[in-house]
């Protein structure tokens, strides 16, 4: 097991934090960075992008892709679940009992050891839906 890499005290990445706590919208990389430029004018979208990745790499937070549309990130790093919506590409949370049963099932016919998945639904959102039906 890696030791985790201490890291540097940032005003810029604690901010990014700050931000994504109790967000249950699942904010892009430039909705973060519109959001820190009040309090940070001369922060740079790299500096943004730069301390997303770093985070997600250190599992401080989520990173959720999906197809096209742009990255979203998540300061929940419990186990739980997303929709994300393929008209829109909206992100959010599923209120749902746990699955996890499944690294079980998905280990019965493998050599190895699962330590856990990345589960996400796909659809369409009420938002969409109600467009569709206009």
């Amino acid at each position: 097991m890696k030791p985790t890499p201490t890291l540097k005290k940032s005003k810029q990445r604690d901010a990014i934090i700050t931000f994504l706590q109790g967000r249950k919208d699942h904010p892009t990389a430039d909705t973060i960075y519109h959001g820190l430029r009040e309090t940070f004018p001369n922060i740079s979208l790299g500096t943004v992008y730069r301390n997303l990745s770093l985070l997600s790499d250190l599992g401080m937070i989520l990173k959720l892709s999906y197809g096209d549309h742009p990255d979203r990130f998540d300061a929940d790093v419990s186990t739980h679940y997303h929709f994300m919506c393929k008209h829109c590409g909206n992100v959010s949370d599923l209120e749902m009992v746990s699955i996890e049963f499944i690294n079980e099932i998905a280990g019965q016919n493998f050599n190895g050891k699962i330590d856990g998945n990345s589960t996400f639904f796909y659809g369409t959102c009420v938002n969409c839906l109600e467009e569709e039906g206009k």
